[in-house]
């Protein structure tokens, strides 16, 4: 391969790293919480840590990494992920593990809406809709092979995981990202262009939507545990169908988003999404869960993919800055998943995945029609 081919599957590669980063602790929590002395719902506080710093960023870094040019703020957050996770796996104490993990989150805020602008900026228009929908695979795929990786890893132990994803980091560094910096831009990309009331309400879509898509995959987890007895490696496996379906579909999807439009694509997602979600809380049979849980990854692909089609194709200023925006937006309803829906699972299980499909068919929809122009 040439470099300019290695940099190009470096940058659908990076897509990967995201989402793999936040929940790889996701089948471990048990094991996590033995090893540093806490329960497991107090180890869940792992996720927040990565997604809340990795959200927050993001509200800003897609205009900043603009600024400074996307190759070069890519390629140093690759590299403070790498020292960030090193410090993940050799912590010896809770609060050093977190701070590691709040690290990791700052530095991938400057990788996944830069990666997302260059997958756009070297895709025809027309062909936007499979790009993005191979992009958002290899999201989907990050996230749901993260609880097979980290729960085979907890099996041994739990600190492999994150030697994995140091060396991910790694290769990804030296990757580097296609195309040219652009500097001299006449000018000056502001952060105000990128907090317009459209793009905002699509990032109320996408926080709804993610929160109660992607974001319920620890109740699942719970769930087929306490239900099922599943161990670490059974649960990081059941929970992979969510991503290996969305990236088997991948292809189809995007070429039908090119062809229906991304709004349409992110109402089917959601309304088709609720479906999966609330049956996975009261099926008896633990095939039958696997089951939903994957078809719940490919209505998440329509909503996500539909959503960034529709920012990646508008005429606005600062299309880095408005992707960011509303990526951050997905990962804090990521973040909030574990602290709104965990309560719930301890008062009723059930009520815990009925909650999440009742906010997509209520709340999504309405952001996406009232974003309507």
């Amino acid at each position: 391969m040439t470099r300019a081919q290695v940099a190009r599957t470096g940058l659908y590669a990076g897509g990967f790293l995201g989402p793999f980063g936040g929940g790889v602790t996701v089948a471990m929590l048990p094991e996590l919480g033995a090893d540093f002395g806490v329960s497991p719902s107090a180890a869940a506080a792992s996720l927040t840590a990565y997604l809340v710093p990795f959200a927050g960023l993001m509200l800003v870094s897609g205009t900043l990494g603009s600024r400074w040019g996307a190759r070069r703020s890519v390629r140093a957050a690759y590299l403070v992920y790498v020292v960030s996770s090193l410090l993940c796996a050799v912590s010896a104490w809770f609060p050093l593990f977190l701070a590691g993990r709040v690290l990791q989150g700052a530095a991938n805020a400057f990788t996944t809406p830069l990666l997302l602008v260059a997958v756009a900026a070297s895709t025809p228009r027309h062909r936007l809709g499979r790009a993005l929908g191979l992009f958002s695979s290899m999201q989907a795929a990050g996230q749901t092979s993260a609880p097979l990786f980290g729960g085979l890893a907890a099996e041994v132990t739990w600190r492999l995981a994150f030697l994995g994803v140091a060396l991910v980091a790694l290769a990804l560094a030296v990757a580097g990202m296609p195309g040219q910096e652009r500097a001299g831009a006449s000018e000056p990309v502001r952060l105000r262009s990128a907090w317009r009331p459209a793009v905002l309400r699509l990032g109320v879509a996408v926080l709804v939507g993610w929160a109660c898509l992607g974001g319920v995959s620890f109740l699942v987890a719970f769930r087929v545990e306490d239900d099922f007895g599943l161990g670490a490696g059974a649960r990081g496996l059941l929970l992979t169908g969510f991503g290996v379906l969305g990236l088997l579909c991948a292809r189809r999807v995007g070429h039908l988003i090119d062809r229906i439009g991304g709004r349409t694509s992110a109402m089917v997602g959601a309304l088709a999404g609720a479906v999966p979600v609330a049956l996975v809380g009261l099926l008896p049979s633990v095939a039958g869960v696997a089951v939903l849980w994957a078809l719940a990854g490919v209505a998440a692909q329509f909503l996500l993919v539909g959503v960034n089609a529709m920012v990646l194709s508008g005429e606005g200023a600062n299309r880095s800055g408005a992707i960011s925006v509303v990526q951050a937006f997905r990962f804090f309803g990521l973040a909030l998943a574990p602290v709104v829906f965990t309560p719930v699972y301890h008062a009723s299980p059930a009520a815990a995945f009925l909650v999440p499909a009742a906010l997509l068919v209520l709340v999504v929809p309405f952001a996406l029609h009232r974003n309507a122009e």
